[in-house]
């Protein structure tokens, strides 16, 4: 057989309660004991009658749908997508999922710096690159790397508005960004809003989802690993929950 070339990249953060992000996951974990203490309940029997009195072990989590990696479906946007009721993560075809993927290096970016399409146009000229509908986008920043720093969430470059609309003209349905949100930090749009308020501050890239139908994905990690920006696959498929806003993902790069 001949040798197998193909490479994974995994681009998920861990399920980990320890992470900084605002809404971390509770985990209990139950050893084999209880295991056995369980399976005996259920079976009628003894816990001795397993062997060493050991059987499963399990853990029971307790987490919104927006913890960890994950997909956004339109739904969690706003109620309605260009007038008619916005998907949920159930709802959407499965192959805007599994596509070509591009990456767009704004990791020199400061923090709170906001992405303008003349951002993307730079770099897709640096690639030698046009932009094709159902590519999947992927943007570093390299938040990533501060997963488990108290300031997570709030030291990022995000995607404008703007920049998120022309995305979608080009006909990307999935983008994804290896921090805490699509937009600039949330504080950092509050402060905007205070000293000058409007309607297309808070939470601007997430609600062009009101004019058009897209998905994001929040909190990717290893963007750096990425040996080249384009001509590999992405593979991100959400969890199948019925009628919810997002589903968890474990988002590959796989490279042949």
């Amino acid at each position: 057989m001949g040798e197998n070339k193909r490479k994974v990249i995994d681009l998920s953060v861990p399920m980990d309660a320890n992470a900084k992000e605002p809404f971390p996951p509770k985990i209990e974990y139950e050893a084999h004991e209880r295991g056995a203490e369980q399976a005996a309940a259920i079976l009628g029997l003894e816990k001795s009658n397993f062997p060493d009195s050991k059987a499963w072990a399990v853990e029971t989590l307790t987490l919104t749908t927006h913890t960890g990696t994950h997909v956004d479906a339109p739904w969690h946007y706003a109620d309605q997508t260009a007038g008619e009721r916005s998907r949920t993560i159930d709802e959407l075809p499965l192959d805007w999922f599994y596509g070509d993927g591009v990456l767009f290096d704004f990791s020199d970016k400061a923090a709170g710096y906001e992405l303008q399409v003349s951002d993307f146009k730079e770099r897709l000229a640096e690639m030698d690159y046009a932009l094709k509908p159902y590519d999947i986008v992927l943007v570093r920043t390299d938040a990533d790397k501060r997963f488990y720093e108290e300031d997570y969430a709030f030291c990022h470059a995000g995607v404008s508005a703007d920049a998120t609309r022309w995305l979608i003209s080009e006909g990307i349905k999935v983008m994804g960004i290896d921090a805490w949100g699509w937009d600039i930090p949330l504080p950092l749009q509050a402060q905007q809003y205070r000293e000058n308020p409007q309607d297309d501050i808070l939470w601007a890239a997430h609600f062009v989802g009101k004019e058009a139908e897209y998905c994001q994905i929040e909190k990717l990690a290893n963007l750096d690993q990425l040996p080249k920006k384009h001509g590999f696959k992405v593979a991100a498929f959400p969890i199948n929950i019925k009628n919810a806003s997002a589903g968890w993902a474990r988002p590959v790069a796989i490279f042949e």
